[in-house]
């Protein structure tokens, strides 16, 4: 801390923190004098081994070295690579400065993007409901309509096979009928005829009337609803989403 008193790693002489800290101190000029030499010692090139890149190539965004520009790169855009460095380095720069500036507020739309996604999803379980509650009501009402046109059809079946039954019977009764009026008028004695004589022929004419009556099965016809017209009539609701970037720039 400013102020306070250290040992140099060097000369293990004692000295005083400057007031504006570490990077006040006056630089180690063999050190700094290694540093800059190692700057300029640069990285091998990946084509020609034994040689060290000098050059950047703006048109391929590479480094090269000479014996690459005499190869392929005589025509293109070259600049010395400290130059090119130095350039990447005002651009790195100035990123740098960009990004920095916008990190604050950038947090702050993240912590409200939390919150903002957060109702969203909300919201949507809530719709979810809507929907799977609303489309429930539409189908219990389909099944409803479904169960009331089975019922009616059943019914008709009821009284059709009714009215079907009834002629069968019909035929059964005539026969049993002048089975019975045959034996009577063949093997009776008069007396016995004269006291069955009226009811049979109330029966006749009972059996006669019920021949007027003639089975007619119903006629049905179904007219199923347009299906693709119930596709198109929204049933449970219209979900409209709305576009909070739109009209944005």
């Amino acid at each position: 801390m400013p102020g306070y008193r250290e040992s140099c790693p060097v000369c293990r002489g004692e000295f005083q923190i400057p007031s504006d800290g570490v990077d006040g101190l006056p630089h180690h000029f063999i050190i700094q004098q290694v540093l800059e030499l190692n700057n300029l010692l640069e990285s091998p090139c990946d084509v020609h081994r034994e040689k060290h890149v000098e050059l950047y190539c703006r048109d391929c965004n590479e480094n090269i070295c000479v014996s690459c520009f005499c190869d392929n790169h005589r025509t293109h855009n070259t600049v010395e690579i400290r130059q090119a460095a130095d350039n990447f380095k005002q651009r790195f720069d100035d990123d740098y400065e960009q990004i920095l500036s916008v990190i604050s507020p950038v947090r702050e739309q993240s912590e409200q993007t939390k919150t903002d996604a957060t109702e969203c999803r909300s919201k949507v379980e809530e719709v979810k409901k809507r929907v799977v509650a609303t489309g429930d009501v539409v189908k219990r009402s389909v099944d409803d309509q479904i169960n009331d046109l089975l019922m009616k059809l059943e019914s008709v079946t009821s009284e059709s096979d009714k009215e079907a039954e009834n002629v069968q019977e019909a035929v059964v009764s005539m026969e049993n009928f002048c089975t019975y009026s045959r034996e009577l008028l063949d093997k009776s004695r008069p007396s016995d005829i004269t006291r069955e004589a009226c009811k049979l022929h109330d029966r006749a004419t009972e059996l006669l009337d019920i021949t007027a009556v003639k089975y007619r099965p119903p006629h049905l016809t179904f007219v199923p609803a347009d299906v693709m017209q119930v596709k198109y009539l929204g049933l449970i609701g219209e979900l409209t989403i709305e576009d909070q970037h739109a009209g944005m720039s």
